[in-house]
């Protein structure tokens, strides 16, 4: 493993609140405080926190009435930060049921930080954001968003909001109907994609470029899925606290790790069909990504090599385990 691979765990104590063509066939974040806010750092992690006396976590629910929890990775998100704190306050306002939402913001430059901390002080809604610096990756973020969230359920997504509230509901309910992880699949039969005639040229070059990946991950790792990288995934709380501390890519690559863990410890993962919307030629699949992403695939293989299964409900020793042991 790499070093960017072997990243340094800290401790988190946060305390709470704060248009249409086809495809492959297919219809297509205030300086001064009130007396209930308060930043502080911790080990080079800053918190803001707007506190309603959110409490500790139970195993199967948050003491607070959290179900579900959103983490937003956060890097340089621009101008766009402002529609998506829009639409998170929408969603929130309308939701069924308690829900929280928490940006990780990996090492931004772009006064999101700020953005965000004068946003939250203005509301009582359930959101909370977690800085630090200097940027460590889409990996590295998520880990630290999914540990420390508080839901019994537990999703991320990108901050652009590729994928709709209906789409995160969607996947929401999957779980809650008894899946310990479910991904959302663009390959998925009854998913759509939604583009501006102007972009279709570059949506079958992504869609191409996802099906070369697809076939050199399956190549490498135990996975059958034909679409890991779509930014919308979530799993259980049990499944967060057991598995997480032991993933170690920091990267895009991630995803597949997540799911490779879940194919070594016998975790059933369930795919979501979604509609995707692009809006813009935003992309992660240049050269210098894609070798990046091709060096943790064979991390993640070397890693997992030698993982445990999963035997008779009970979740065998996992790699750092052994080795301790």
């Amino acid at each position: 493993m790499t070093s960017a691979c072997h990243a340094t765990r800290r401790a988190l104590t946060l305390c709470a609140e704060s248009g249409t063509g086809t495809l492959a066939g297919r219809p297509v974040e205030r300086s001064r405080h009130g007396p209930d806010e308060r930043t502080r750092t911790d080990g080079g992690t800053r918190f803001f926190t707007r506190s309603r006396g959110m409490q500790e976590r139970t195993p199967a629910r948050a003491r607070d009435g959290t179900r579900f929890s959103l983490v937003f990775p956060t890097y340089n998100p621009g101008a766009g930060l402002e529609t998506s704190w829009r639409r998170v306050t929408d969603f929130l306002a309308s939701a069924a049921e308690p829900w929280e939402i928490l940006f990780v913001c990996d090492g931004c430059t772009d006064g999101t930080p700020e953005r965000l901390t004068e946003w939250i002080a203005q509301q009582s809604q359930p959101i909370r954001m977690l800085s630090y610096a200097p940027n460590r990756g889409k990996g590295y973020a998520v880990r630290r968003g999914l540990e420390a969230a508080r839901g019994a359920w537990r999703l991320f997504t990108d901050v652009d909001l590729a994928y709709s509230f209906e789409d995160v509901t969607r996947l929401a309910q999957t779980l809650r109907g008894g899946a310990e992880v479910a991904i959302a699949s663009r390959a998925h039969p009854d998913s759509h994609l939604v583009l501006p005639v102007a972009l279709q040229g570059y949506a079958y070059r992504r869609h191409w470029q996802s099906l070369m990946f697809s076939a050199l991950v399956r190549c490498l790792l135990p996975l059958r899925q034909r679409d890991t990288q779509a930014g919308l995934k979530g799993m259980t709380a049990r499944v967060a606290e057991r598995m997480l501390p032991h993933l170690r890519c920091n990267g895009f690559g991630f995803d597949c790790e997540l799911l490779t863990a879940c194919a070594r410890l016998g975790i059933a993962v369930a795919e979501v069909p979604v509609t995707v919307r692009y809006e813009n030629r935003a992309s992660t699949t240049g050269g210098r990504p894609t070798l990046r992403m091709v060096r943790e695939l064979w991390q993640i293989r070397r890693h997992w090599k030698r993982a445990a299964t999963w035997s008779g409900g009970r979740v065998a020793a996992l790699p750092d385990e052994r080795r301790a042991a």
